[in-house]
């Protein structure tokens, strides 16, 4: 009984701060992020460029450790490329899958990294301060719904390292941030079954 008035509390409360709005919204997005990614994949493929045989000029060109560097870096800072153009590059290697797995894991760390320099931020009023200004509605929400909006940072295209950076400002819980990240594996598997179809 007392687990189910504790279930009725959560919703009533997640209902309140519009939680459940917020999570329709950012799916739809998120989906239509995904659609319109695959068509302007598509439109290039069929009009422009030969988006696989550039893939394999990265491919042949670029070393695995650099690419991986670089998207660590940009995983780590505000998420500046898309996860699904390292995806669709994954695809062409000779251990797809594997690749995919290392890009997941840098995505994590980039994460992590991301949550301790906003941990560090925190140290400094005045770089707090423009921060929190500047994300302050990442800020409102992960106050308000905690590891679930973690959860929401690492499946749906909000910037992943910026939900991170906001977690180590307000001095998240961090073991319960890693937990919750861990979703980002999951992210990334979704994508690939969309994505290496594709490519």
């Amino acid at each position: 009984m007392v687990k189910h008035d504790k279930v009725i509390a959560l919703h009533r409360y997640y209902r309140i701060t519009k939680f459940y709005a917020f999570l329709k919204d950012t799916a739809i997005k998120g989906g239509m992020v995904i659609l319109l990614f695959v068509g302007i994949l598509v439109v290039l493929e069929v009009f422009f460029i030969d988006i696989n045989a550039m893939l394999n000029i990265l491919v042949s060109n670029y070393s695995p450790q650099i690419i991986f560097s670089f998207f660590l870096l940009s995983e780590t800072i505000l998420g500046v490329i898309p996860p699904e153009i390292f995806i669709a590059w994954s695809s062409k290697s000779a251990t797809p899958w594997l690749f995919l797995f290392i890009l997941a894991t840098m995505s994590y760390i980039g994460g992590v990294i991301a949550y301790f320099i906003g941990k560090q931020l925190f140290l400094i009023p005045t770089v707090k301060y423009h921060i929190e200004h500047k994300i302050a509605k990442h800020i409102n929400n992960l106050r308000k719904w905690g590891g679930l909006f973690v959860f929401i940072g690492a499946m749906l295209p909000l910037p992943h390292s910026i939900v991170s950076l906001a977690c180590g400002l307000i001095k998240y819980n961090f073991r319960q941030y890693l937990l919750w990240a861990l979703f980002r594996y999951l992210r990334f598997i979704i994508y690939a079954l969309v994505i290496f179809q594709i490519f």
